[in-house]
């Protein structure tokens, strides 16, 4: 898999912070992907306390949801934890993982934020941008923003906002279960990306693009 834009990962925060302002503007807020069959899901673990990341990524069927494959990845962390630059802790072990598979997903469901990111820049528009491969933010929790509560019904959102800006969703991805926050990454649209994540989401409150990764990368 050839990476576009390259660029060194450690780096302290202050470098981080800065090339996340240069890349920021390569990220395309439109759907600029081709069909979608292989839907691939992204999630990191740590081993050792935190010494070890962990990345797996799991390519599943669509419509089907069928398991295609899937690729672990180990390498000595490298960078602090800091908010707002997860990419830079995470992505180097993802990209691994994404080397070992046969050939690339599709589309690309990150754990994590997207354009819900104090600079529009989170992991997912990060992991998009270096591997031109489309991607959508999917996360547990908010980074940024304010939001309304959505209806209690399957497949419900509202917007996720900062200032008059509409950043992501809160979407509901089952009745009766706590929302989760869907943004662009990378050559995708809201509606679509949000459109693809409920695609994904079987009887669980996340996908099961996120669920089969996040087995990987727990080791359970």
């Amino acid at each position: 898999m050839r990476l576009h834009h390259p660029h060194p990962w450690e780096v302290s925060p202050g470098e981080a912070t800065a090339i996340q302002e240069r890349l920021r503007h390569l990220v395309r807020l439109e759907d600029c992907m081709g069909e979608v069959r292989r839907v691939a899901g992204t999630d990191v673990g740590f081993e050792r306390g935190t010494a070890v990341t962990r990345a797996a990524v799991a390519v599943l069927s669509l419509p089907g949801l069928e398991l295609l494959e899937c690729a672990v990845a180990r390498r000595p962390t490298s960078f602090p934890y800091v908010p707002g630059l997860l990419s830079f802790r995470e992505i180097p072990a993802i990209l691994e993982a994404l080397q070992k598979l046969e050939r690339p997903p599709d589309l690309l469901l990150v754990d994590g934020q997207g354009t819900a990111h104090p600079r529009r820049f989170g992991i997912a528009s990060h992991l998009g941008v270096v591997t031109g491969i489309p991607s959508v933010g999917v996360a547990k929790s908010r980074l940024i923003g304010w939001h309304g509560e959505p209806p209690d019904e399957r497949g419900a959102w509202t917007p996720l906002q900062e200032g008059e800006e509409t950043i992501g969703a809160v979407l509901r991805s089952r009745k009766g279960v706590r929302p989760i926050y869907v943004s662009p990454g990378h050559c995708v649209t809201l509606e679509r990306a949000l459109e693809y994540v409920m695609r994904c989401v079987t009887r669980y409150r996340l996908p099961e693009t996120t669920r089969q990764a996040h087995r990987l990368a727990s080791g359970t």
